[in-house]
């Protein structure tokens, strides 16, 4: 337990770990919601108030825990985290409100916002949106929600557009940048092998491989990112040197699939291939997936997180 939020004679707070109650990083922790969206849930909407000790500790019970997890449930379906205090209030079934309506008038929104910001190169602005919303917001909700929506609709408009490339170049150095710096003070923290990401695109600054990155290294995982490609020998190299637990491989263009099974058999971590790669060779990719139990595959980053956690290849939360 973190020494600094813990008096050894604060009978109080000892008294309310005996009774199950947890510190606020343990319920980070138990629930993937970082302490600083916890707080600001609690003192933007009144959301999760948790019982206080004299020295100011917040202490969540196991019922806290239970509403968070109905927080996620709602923000999950589209619900932006203003609307929920009422929705929780009124007890209605999650089933009774669609998602997409509540998505429709608020994360469309918020997406128009950055692309009003991209489209004038307001750096300033761009971050200033991003830092509200991930004040709000777990990184995977933002992932799902926000950002993959975004991406699927710069890419729409970047076709053809005069400045698409501008654009494009603007906005993948910054996401580049803003992830980068995340996940280089995130891995200050962490100890033990990074997960090892790959960019097998031929586009620099991928952003699905930052974005599963970032993903990665908010579920407390130490994340090593090489946005280029390098041969299979020196890739077998890397994860000798390295001991990955896993060795994410992002392409938006066709592999050389016939270089996998070598890779395969000399490492025995997990193999990941996502990004638009995988749909290119979903049909090759079938018959590997059953020769190779350490080879997995993801459409996305949030998928990609996904299979991660499922192999317990991340922190656990």
């Amino acid at each position: 337990m973190n020494p600094s939020i813990q008096n050894p004679d604060d009978n109080e707070y000892q008294v309310a770990l005996a009774d199950g109650f947890r510190p606020i990083r343990d319920v980070a922790r138990i629930t993937g919601v970082n302490p600083v969206t916890l707080r600001a849930w609690e003192r933007r909407y009144g959301l999760i108030v948790p019982q206080r000790t004299a020295k100011g500790h917040r202490l969540y019970s196991k019922q806290h825990i239970n509403q968070i997890q109905a927080i996620l449930r709602w923000i999950n379906r589209g619900v932006a985290v203003s609307q929920v205090k009422e929705l929780l209030d009124s007890e209605t079934p999650l089933l009774a409100v669609a998602g997409e309506q509540w998505a429709d008038s608020q994360w469309a929104q918020k997406c128009q916002m950055l692309l009003e910001a991209i489209s004038t190169l307001a750096e300033r602005r761009l971050d200033d949106i991003f830092n509200s919303e991930l004040a709000l917001y777990p990184p995977q909700v933002l992932c799902k929600q926000l950002l993959l929506p975004l991406l699927a609709e710069l890419e729409q408009r970047w076709h053809g557009q005069f400045g698409a490339r501008l654009e494009q170049v603007f906005f993948y150095s910054w996401l580049r940048s803003k992830l980068g710096a995340r996940l280089y003070h995130n891995n200050r923290q962490q100890h033990g092998s990074p997960l090892l990401m790959v960019n097998y695109s031929d586009l620099p600054m991928a952003p699905g491989l930052w974005l599963s990155a970032w993903l990665a290294s908010s579920a407390e995982s130490a994340v090593e990112v090489f946005d280029w490609p390098v041969p299979q020998a020196e890739l077998s190299m890397a994860i000798e040197q390295l001991q990955p637990p896993a060795v994410l491989l992002y392409s938006t263009q066709p592999l050389n699939l016939s270089q996998l099974p070598m890779l395969l058999e000399g490492y025995a971590g997990t193999l990941l291939i996502t990004g638009p790669t995988v749909t290119i060779h979903q049909a090759e990719l079938q018959p590997l997936l059953v020769q190779h139990r350490n080879l997995a595959i993801a459409t996305d980053p949030v998928v990609a997180l996904q299979v991660l956690a499922d192999r317990r290849l991340l922190q656990e939360v």
